[in-house]
């Protein structure tokens, strides 16, 4: 009887279905929504300094999802002593290495919004003290007021 009324409101015709109605009836209910500025808030994504981002020279905002971080930024005197040998890494070059590579590949592909960036860094666990390639996938979308940003992920992450 529901349906009656909605086609009456409309002429006897369907009313047209959003696009969230669409894809909802295409994939399901969405099963969690996160804004950037919670996954900012909430250490999911972790952003690299402004100061950081120009120098090497990007103009607009980055941020690395925790994992991204952990693997190829991430390192701290503790870190180096349990390697058991003096690394030569530290977080600060870490950083500058993946926020170099990445504005190399950005500015080599103006026309795609994802590029995937490969560097050598030395794994923060385990024993290995040798530098191993590595592959980062960079996406360049909007934030929550649609400006544009950089996220720095694993190439298996959404």
């Amino acid at each position: 009887m529901n349906d009656n009324r909605e086609n009456e409101s409309h002429g006897g015709h369907q009313a047209p279905q959003s696009v969230a109605e669409q894809l909802a009836e295409m994939f399901g209910p969405v099963i969690h929504t996160a804004t950037r500025a919670e996954l900012l808030a909430e250490g999911q994504l972790i952003p690299a300094p402004d100061k950081d981002v120009r120098q090497a020279g990007l103009l607009i905002p980055v941020a690395f999802t925790a994992a991204a971080w952990a693997d190829a930024v991430e390192w701290s005197e503790a870190t180096d002593t349990a390697k058991g040998v003096f690394t030569g890494q530290d977080q600060t070059g870490r950083l500058w290495d993946v926020l170099y590579v990445t504005a190399h590949a950005m500015r080599g592909n103006r026309d795609t919004s994802t590029v995937m960036v490969q560097l050598y860094r030395v794994p923060p666990t385990g024993p290995h003290i040798e530098a191993e390639l590595i592959t980062l996938r960079v996406h360049l979308g909007g934030d929550d007021n649609g400006e544009p940003v950089l996220t720095v992920l694993l190439p298996h992450e959404d």
